[in-house]
């Protein structure tokens, strides 16, 4: 068992599984036989971890998965007076770099983008905001929770 209590074989499926079974875990969800994309169920449940971990640190969630014609933010919390836009990266390997590495340039010009958004169709305009990361990495025998608070900066070129 692991710290959540889930069987190590839990989210594995054998060869001999008939469709229709249903097994889930954190990296994976199968359904009626139909598996759901491994990195979107890592991503869901990296997203639970990490708003759990931010309501520890006195942050209220306002909003999940808020979704525009560009991307999607994963949440959107206070923290204090300051509006809170969190990317979330979740990971069980480390084969491409943590989490944190993989929030570029070209990632957080289309949150900030986003955030922007988010303002406008919100009328916050007065608001100090700030772009946080949570890192959720997955490893064999734990689960580790990193809070980056200001993470990133806007880029002079996105003023207006």
């Amino acid at each position: 068992m692991d710290v959540y209590g889930r069987h190590a074989s839990a989210g594995t499926l054998s060869p001999d599984r008939r469709a229709g079974q249903t097994t889930a875990g954190p990296g994976r969800a199968f359904h009626a036989g139909v598996p759901t994309d491994h990195r979107q169920s890592l991503g869901k449940w990296g997203e639970d971890l990490a708003c759990a971990e931010l309501i520890r640190r006195g942050y209220a969630i306002l909003a999940r998965r808020y979704r525009t014609r560009i991307g999607e933010i994963d949440i959107v919390c206070r923290h204090g007076d300051t509006l809170v836009f969190v990317e979330v990266k979740a990971r069980s390997t480390g084969r491409f770099g943590g989490g944190a590495a993989a929030v570029t340039a070209v990632k957080q010009r289309r949150i900030v983008q986003m955030a922007m958004d988010f303002l406008a169709r919100s009328g916050l305009t007065a608001v100090p905001c700030r772009f946080d990361v949570v890192v959720v990495d997955v490893e064999p025998d734990r689960v580790l929770v990193d809070v980056f608070a200001n993470a990133f900066t806007v880029p002079a070129s996105l003023y207006v």
